[in-house]
Order: C-alpha cells, then sequence, then structure tokens
C-alpha cells in the first residue's frame, strides 16, 4: 500500500508539479491550497507525512504547525516545511518540523528526506 503525502501549498504551480513528482516516486498524493483547511484534510486522508510550504496566506505555515503539534491526534505527523526565504529553516525549526527543504527543491534530496521519515 503506497504512503500518502499530503502537500499544502497557496501556488497551484508548485501543487501540480509536487503532486506529479510524489506520484512518480510512488506516493498517494493529497493537495491542499487553502492553509486553513489542512486540519480537516488531515482527519479526513490520514496522510503518512505533511509537506507544508511557510509563507502562506491566511494562516502561515508555522501556525498551522502549531496547529497540528498541539493536536493529539497528529502530534506525531512527520512534517517538512519548505522556503524560499532565508529564515526558513530557522521558523521550520522554531515550530517543530521534522524536517525542511529550500525552495527550489532539489526533487532527490527532498525524496530522501520523505523516505527517512515514512518508509
Amino acid at each position: 500500500m503506497p504512503k500518502k503525502i499530503m502537500i499544502c501549498d497557496d501556488d497551484a504551480g508548485i501543487l501540480e508539479m509536487m503532486e506529479m513528482i510524489m506520484d512518480e516516486y510512488g506516493f498517494d498524493v493529497i493537495t491542499q491550497a487553502n492553509s486553513l483547511n489542512v486540519l480537516q484534510g488531515l482527519q479526513q486522508e490520514k496522510p503518512d507525512l505533511l509537506l507544508l510550504d511557510i509563507w502562506m496566506p491566511l494562516l502561515s505555515g508555522d501556525q498551522v504547525l502549531k496547529n497540528i503539534k498541539a493536536d493529539v491526534q497528529f502530534n506525531k505527523l512527520p512534517v517538512i516545511m519548505y522556503s524560499a526565504s532565508s529564515e526558513g529553516r530557522s521558523i521550520a525549526e522554531n515550530a517543530g518540523a521534522d524536517d525542511y527543504i529550500d525552495k527550489p527543491f532539489d526533487m532527490n534530496e527532498l525524496e530522501v528526506k520523505i523516505r527517512q521519515l515514512i518508509v
């Protein structure tokens, strides 16, 4: 049974690209463009890992992650955050992310990080 990954990013182009690549790696993929809907999506889809953009409107990735970590149902869910910001890594670490990757992505590096957390 393939592992399920949820990707949350407000950029439709990034969601589409990441979905295609994760699909090629053999993962089931759920995408979520609205950060306000992540917890609901987690409850419905029960993914094995979340890829989470840091800079999003409405609710930023670090706020989303704090909500996830505060929810006993999801606080063990592995989360990899990403950003093009120079402060991205420290924001991700402070929010409690399991790992971090810079944008633009090195897709091989991202695949290794994912497999280290969920395979």
